[in-house]
């Protein structure tokens, strides 16, 4: 009598479990915004691919900070060097903290720029504008 008892239970637990899968998948898409197609919309809604775009610009680290001097070096990777006299912003867990501008001199995958506006700490992520 136990044992039925229990298949019974487990029997109908599977039941709901599967209700309510079936149920979620009938759910509507979210409203369409403003100004978009209704073919756009549903397209979008089946299609869930990502598309990630690299970004242009130029991006080094700050491998060392000269406070008295208000100068940095930056670190490019290779063949990713900036140019002279080029402005770029100093950014820290995503804020933007500074802004310096590439003097030189060059050597291997480090350049020298001056600190313009801002502070600047070592690790500091330098973007062109």
């Amino acid at each position: 009598m136990r044992t039925s008892l229990m298949v019974v239970l487990l029997f109908s637990l599977s039941l709901t479990g599967c209700f309510w899968k079936k149920h979620a998948a009938k759910q509507a898409p979210p409203p369409s915004r403003a100004g978009a197609s209704a073919a756009a919309t549903s397209r979008s809604a089946t299609n869930q691919t990502l598309i990630v775009t690299p970004e242009q610009g130029w991006v080094g680290k700050v491998a060392l900070v000269n406070s008295v001097g208000r100068f940095v070096v930056l670190n490019f990777p290779l063949g990713k060097m900036a140019a002279a006299d080029q402005r770029m912003n100093l950014y820290r867990r995503g804020l933007k903290v500074g802004e310096v501008k590439v003097t030189g001199p060059a050597r291997e995958e480090n350049i020298v720029a001056d600190l313009v506006a801002g502070e600047a700490e070592v690790g500091d992520e330098a973007r062109s504008q």
